[in-house]
């Protein structure tokens, strides 16, 4: 088990990148650097803790297995044979404005920073991607890789070729095994239509509908796009065909009802993938929990599973969280346990106080990464790790309202990190990819919440969350040996070992 000593030397340089925020989202006071760098006395376990006041700020500390029989009444129990879903990893967005605003940084400060984020030894080691086939509501410009009609003339942008896949390559540096999600926001303009009816030109990036006569150069466009990034060794290792296909509001959309999607997946995506020798995953829909409350496209990836032609070239489906209960993750696993879960899309904004890690953090975790894991998800992706202090950089008609995973000074130097961050660090330095989540159960007051996994060098990860204003004390068990721990008041606390 990798252990990530933090010693002042790194503290000091982080410094220079870090500002801490209290209950009060515009606090910048700068977080206290011990004195004294701490000497565990064991390492039989490793704890990360962070807690809503940063008193304990990804905090790393050590407990020792303990040797009385273990009495306690507040003990939680792990279960190795008890097995559930494989998980493929934990991280965030690379889009256009974090790429953008990655490459301001200078090199230095930038490696610091991704190392930090990505490293599996030196780091967090987040390892799962989402990137953007095309533009975005956080892009530069509005663009298609194909805005020229006709497929023969696909090409990569300028936003691709000088931000994204320079930053790509820099994290794959440090963490080759990250996994790459792809999205597009929009075909391009010339294959859209107004609606399936009329089949009249749509010359819009916002809303229009995908029209049949160009399925095939559509899936061929997601064929050439894959190849491009694989020709400068970047692998993509899932996509979906349509980000949000309910929503025909965004700066960038395109509907694509259930209906259209099996047809495009199972006549054209499917097939020209298999031609191609693509082993990259298809996920349906990857979009809300509720479907945007349309009857019709309730259960929305089921509708489509139900067609075999379409099902065969599906992996499985993903969601977002910004309408609907996450507990249709259950019912969707319940229905179809075969095909996969992925959670792809969460924003922090002004509308749920996203920069206020005081508010945020603890529910962010109950819903974002331990409610999702807990209900079958392989992992789950956040949107924009990095936005600047204008959140952006936008292009017209974006998001302007949002915040990053961390945040960038005007001079590129300072970052703070905001509950997103936080969240999928926890998550990532415990559970490896690879790791299989386990049986976990027992003491379980109101406000807790946790989840258990065995890594794939058959080290235990457990991940808790404590919502209410007092610490919980509790007993893990793993069956052979045993350990105190307390969970701090509206913290979260990481804990790994052997």
């Amino acid at each position: 088990m990798t252990t990530i000593r933090v010693t002042i030397a790194s503290l000091l340089a982080l410094g220079a990148m870090m500002i801490s925020c209290g209950s009060d989202k515009n606090d910048v006071s700068q977080p206290t650097v011990p004195t004294t760098p701490e000497t565990p006395q064991t390492t039989d376990v490793r704890m990360v803790t962070t807690t809503a006041n940063r008193a304990k700020d990804l905090t790393e500390s050590y407990i020792g297995f303990s040797t009385t029989d273990n009495m306690s009444p507040s003990t939680i129990r792990i279960n190795p044979g008890e097995t559930f879903q494989t998980i493929d990893g934990f991280g965030a967005a690379i889009t256009g404005s974090t790429a953008y605003n990655l490459m301001k940084m200078t090199a230095e400060d930038r490696a610091k920073f991704l190392k930090e984020t990505f490293s599996p030894t030196e780091g967090y080691g987040m390892s799962y991607i989402r990137i953007c086939i095309g533009c975005s509501d956080f892009s530069l410009s509005e663009y298609t890789c194909c805005d020229i009609k006709g497929i023969e003339n696909f090409a990569l942008t300028a936003e691709e070729t000088e931000y994204v896949i320079p930053v790509l390559k820099e994290i794959l540096a440090i963490n080759p095994s990250i996994k790459i999600l792809g999205s597009p926001w929009t075909a391009p303009k010339w294959m859209k239509v107004n609606n399936l009816t009329d089949l009249k030109p749509y010359d819009s990036w916002k809303s229009g509908q995908l029209n049949p006569a160009y399925y095939q150069d559509y899936a061929e466009y997601f064929v050439k796009w894959i190849q491009a990034f694989k020709k400068e060794g970047i692998d993509i290792y899932a996509m979906t065909p349509q980000n949000e296909p309910l929503n025909r509001g965004n700066s960038a959309s395109m509907f694509m009802g259930w209906d259209e999607q099996r047809d495009f997946i199972k006549t054209a995506l499917g097939p020209k993938f298999r031609e191609a020798g693509i082993n990259t995953k298809i996920y349906a829909f990857d979009h809300n929990y509720n479907y945007d409350n349309l009857p019709e496209q309730q259960s929305y990836p089921t509708k489509i599973y139900a067609d075999a032609d379409a099902s065969q070239y599906i992996a499985g489906a993903a969601y977002h969280n910004y309408g609907g209960n996450v507990e249709e993750l259950n019912s969707i696993h319940k229905a179809y346990p075969d095909k996969e879960l992925v959670f792809t899309e969460s924003t922090a904004g002004d509308w749920n106080d996203g920069a206020n890690l005081q508010k945020r953090l603890i529910d962010d975790m109950e819903q974002i990464t331990l409610g999702t894991v807990n209900r079958w998800s392989r992992g789950a992706i956040i949107w924009n790790l990095m936005l600047d202090a204008k959140r952006g950089p936008n292009r017209p008609g974006g998001c302007t309202t949002g915040f990053g995973a961390v945040d960038i000074s005007d001079d590129y130097k300072t970052i703070r990190r905001n509950s997103f961050y936080y969240i999928m660090a926890h998550m990532s330095t415990a559970v490896k990819p690879g790791a299989v989540r386990i049986g976990a159960s027992g003491y379980s007051p109101a406000g807790l919440t946790y989840s258990a996994f065995r890594n794939p060098d058959n080290s235990y990860a457990l991940v808790l969350s404590n919502s209410k204003s007092e610490d919980m004390k509790a007993t893990v068990d793993d069956g052979t040996r045993h350990f105190p721990v307390t969970v701090p008041a509206n913290g979260i606390v990481s804990l790994s070992w052997k």
